[in-house]
């Protein structure tokens, strides 16, 4: 198997973190063969450093910010339509590679050969287990531990260093762009995952530089992000329609005792919470987006 790899970084507005993500997937020990920046419309300082590294990238500036699904989406397009490479590789901008990281995707990609996608082991900046990346193998009642060294499959995993052949792709298309953003990942995945099994490669480890180590959480969160809280539950409506009997009532009952969690909770802006999640789950029941394929280079 030959391993011509793309990486796809959406990125929009944290240049600071930006260059060092590109810095980072040019030391790797297995050369990476296209970088792929998509720029989600972001401000002149990003578009100005982008360009000024010309040939060292593929600049993909978008006309207005289409949310990370819609990123990746014109990233995986581009990645299909404009290189040859088998592999494409897929990150936001604040995940930092290590130099083995490519390498050892591609060692267990050249062992197993069939399958739906690879994900990194993504840790936080202290070197634990990032919340927001981790594992899902297929018995949840399971969690895979920090120290895991073998492979495990998964039901699905995030955008945060994701490895997918270009054949898995040209069967299943491209990320859905009406996501906007949350779920996009978890459903791209499971698409996959229903071609060919997915996999967590523990040695393919990545920094994963949020802010702060947390996972999401509606009832915590503060009110910025509260209206975000819509995407990802209409979002989940949709994909959960596409798992089978017990995964997809599973789901909908832990929807449920998230909603009597906010609604029994003593949290602030409760109702405004309890709002949002409503909608989401209302227009999730009707939301039926189409899946883009790319055309054939």
């Amino acid at each position: 198997m030959t391993n011509k790899v793309s990486a796809v970084v959406v990125t929009y507005n944290r240049l600071t973190l930006l260059k060092e993500v590109i810095m980072s997937l040019q030391e790797q020990v297995v050369p990476v063969n296209h970088i792929i920046i998509v720029d989600n419309a972001s401000e002149n300082d990003t578009r100005e450093y982008l360009e000024s590294l010309g040939k060292q990238i593929d600049y993909l500036r978008l006309e207005e910010n289409l949310g990370g699904a819609g990123g990746f989406n014109k990233g995986v397009r581009y990645f299909m339509e404009n290189t040859d490479d088998d592999f494409v590789w897929l990150m936001d901008d604040d995940t930092v590679t290590h130099p083995d990281t490519l390498q050892n995707l591609l060692d267990f990609a050249n062992e197993k050969k069939n399958f739906g996608f690879l994900a990194s082991d993504v840790r936080w900046t202290d070197g634990h287990r990032a919340k927001m990346n981790q594992p899902a193998p297929m018995n949840r009642l399971k969690t895979i531990p920090e120290n895991q060294i073998e492979p495990v499959q998964l039901q699905n995993a995030t955008f945060v260093s994701l490895l997918v052949k270009r054949e898995v792709v040209r069967q299943i298309g491209l990320p859905i762009t009406d996501f906007f953003i949350w779920g996009d990942d978890i459903e791209y995945t499971e698409r996959a995952g229903r071609v060919a099994p997915g996999y967590f490669v523990p040695s393919a480890k990545v920094t994963h530089k949020m802010a702060e180590n947390v996972g999401s959480s509606l009832l915590n969160d503060g009110p910025n992000r509260t209206p975000r809280y819509f995407y990802s539950y209409r979002n989940k409506g949709y994909y959960i329609r596409k798992r089978d009997w017990y995964r997809r009532n599973r789901a909908r009952l832990r929807t449920l005792a998230e909603y009597w969690q906010i609604k029994l909770s003593s949290t602030d802006r409760k109702n405004e919470k309890l709002a949002v999640m409503k909608k989401g789950m209302k227009a999730g029941k009707v939301f039926n987006p189409v899946i883009e394929f790319a055309n054939r280079k």
